[in-house]
């Protein structure tokens, strides 16, 4: 592997990965199905939160999405055509047990099958996440994730899984960003199901931890195959500011980092996350044993990345900013414990079409901090990507150099990670699709092929033209 030229704007080229990185691209089973009441599925929170007037943008819903569900060999084909060593997609829960714990729905399993056939035959290695978001609408009528028998069902759907794809799947991934699902859906309530509720989101971190853990050890008692075992998380990566800087960066770091990494990779809910949380919950639903169950070996640790945060103690006198701090106006906060103390700033630009900030140093920054806490565990950057207003040109080519100098910039950063010693194992672009952006609807494109949401036609933007050529040669093209 070729070292970095460390242009300072993360604009290198020619860098070499090493044989054997792993070259995807991602989705998620509500963003790209379709197919939202077809072969036995029923309802997920996702479809009940955007059928809710007012919460998704313009009405839209998932109910037909990208159509994969339908379209699934021809999008194998453009993934094989890309040269993608890898797919990461997402299982619908509410496919394989559509009431979350009654009878398994073999329509659902038998899809998923031909899936992973199908990627097989192509020479793409399937990387399946068993939780992108969409739980049944049922276990949320019971209490959702803030209650223990979640997590209880959610070990009987892993088994169920395990042992109808575990002879074939690559990597088994437990959870994609627990943190989304428990502080924006029961805290923020900007995602599914909207629920206001900061002791909720609390106990929702902790049976989302425990579902990991016993999904783990529900997969590998049932996987006959040899797969790797993995889960994603959505760190945050804070930079601080202001007498107290330190402090703040360690109040966001214990709600969205460690409260996950703690219990998983140390069997342990850290101090200062107890304490800065004691004015919301006692964490009573912590039982006997769970530390244990949640803390299972995993062979790789999926990491995604977007943006940074700002962030600086409160005075509690001048107004206070939340442009990142994903402030509800309706008074929700995804940090409990620590809305009111901590002040989230306004982050610096340049900006992507979510406002988010371009800030490829923040990966280098988070690989080698992962590194860092974490030595000899293996990553895998599971997410990274963009969302640009596209336009198509009149030859109907989709030029998009703003997320191509993106992804460019971010593979550079991840290098040089690798170069100081990281163990990176390869890199999921999100997404493979322009899709359903959750509360955005489909006003947001974050995908390397267009998809026209009128005709559902795929065109290979020039950023997926670009990534194909780095998956092909392991070099990072000019």
């Amino acid at each position: 592997m070729s070292t970095s030229t460390g242009n300072a704007d993360y604009r290198d080229s020619g860098l070499v990965f090493p044989e054997g990185f792993t070259f995807g691209s991602a989705t998620a089973s509500y963003q790209v199905e379709g197919a939202a009441a077809e072969d036995g599925r029923l309802p997920s929170i996702w479809d009940t939160f955007s059928k809710t007037p007012g919460k998704v943008w313009n009405g839209d819903t998932g109910d037909v999405a990208c159509d994969h569900y339908h379209r699934w060999e021809a999008d194998l084909d453009l993934m094989s055509g890309l040269g993608l060593g890898a797919y990461r997609f997402s299982i619908a829960w509410p496919r394989i047990m559509p009431t979350g714990t009654g009878p398994v729905n073999q329509a659902g399993l038998d899809f998923y099958s031909r899936l992973v056939d199908g990627l097989l035959e192509r020479g793409i290695r399937p990387v399946a996440t068993l939780y992108h978001w969409d739980l049944p609408q049922t276990l949320e009528d019971a209490g959702g994730w803030p209650v223990r028998a979640t997590a209880d069902a959610f070990e009987r759907y892993a088994e169920v899984v395990g042992a109808a794809l575990g002879d074939r799947i690559h990597t088994w991934t437990t959870l994609n960003e627990p943190w989304c699902s428990a502080y924006l859906g029961y805290g923020q309530g900007g995602h599914a199901p909207g629920r206001h509720e900061p002791a909720a989101a609390l106990a929702a971190v902790h049976h989302l931890n425990l579902a990991h853990g016993r999904a783990l050890q529900a997969l590998r008692a049932t996987s006959t195959g040899d797969p790797e075992y993995s889960v994603t998380l959505n760190f945050h990566v804070p930079r601080g500011r202001g007498d107290q800087a330190a402090e703040a960066i360690r109040r966001v770091d214990a709600l969205a980092n460690r409260a996950f990494t703690g219990p998983m990779l140390r069997g342990e809910y850290p101090a200062d996350l107890l304490e800065d949380t004691a004015s919301v919950t006692d964490w009573s639903f912590v039982k006997d044993g769970d530390l244990g169950a949640i803390h299972q070996p995993i062979d790789v640790l999926g990491v995604n990345y977007y943006s940074t945060v700002t962030v600086q103690m409160w005075d509690g006198v001048s107004p206070k900013q939340n442009n990142d701090g994903h402030k509800a106006a309706d008074g929700g906060t995804a940090w409990p414990g620590s809305d009111g103390v901590v002040e989230f700033l306004e982050q610096p630009g340049p900006y992507t079409a979510m406002g988010w900030n371009i800030a490829p140093e923040g990966l280098e920054e988070l690989l080698l901090s992962l590194r860092d806490q974490f030595p000899g565990q293996a990553l895998m950057v599971t997410e990274n990507g963009a969302a640009f207003d596209d336009v198509v040109a009149e030859d109907g080519s989709v030029p998009d150099p703003d997320r191509l100098d993106y992804l460019r910039r971010h593979f550079t950063a991840a290098h040089r990670a690798m170069a100081q010693g990281v163990d990176l194992r390869g890199y999921f672009v999100w997404s493979l699709l322009d899709n359903f952006e959750w509360g955005y609807g489909y006003s947001k494109r974050f995908g390397i092929v267009r998809v026209d949401f009128d005709s559902l036609e795929r065109t290979v933007k020039d950023s997926g033209r670009w990534y194909s050529e780095l998956a092909r040669t392991g070099v990072l093209p000019d």
